[in-house]
């Protein structure tokens, strides 16, 4: 049985990245709508916190996607066109 502080920082491994994608889809959504407020407020697109929203999302979803498809795989749970290939020849 595996102890209670490795549940927990694998759980962390997995909430990291989610908070991170969360925050970077926020941040992409406030760059985007800031360009339709008040004109004295600087009525165009931030580009700058577009584009660091967009990375974290990225690397977020990515990860968990990773971490999904290879749990998944391990566990034969992929179409066969996703399973890992096989050495010819090999015993494994």
């Amino acid at each position: 049985m595996k102890s209670t502080s490795s549940r927990i920082i694998a759980a962390l491994l997995l909430v990291i990245p989610g908070v991170a994608a969360t925050y970077g889809f926020l941040a992409m959504k406030d760059a985007f709508f800031a360009q339709f407020g008040p004109a004295e407020n600087n009525p165009h697109m931030l580009w700058g916190k577009f584009a660091g929203g967009f990375v974290l999302f990225a690397i977020g979803v990515a990860f968990i996607g990773g971490w999904t498809f290879f749990r998944d795989r391990k566990r034969n749970y992929v179409a066969p066109r996703f399973k890992a290939k096989r050495k010819p020849g090999g015993n494994g």
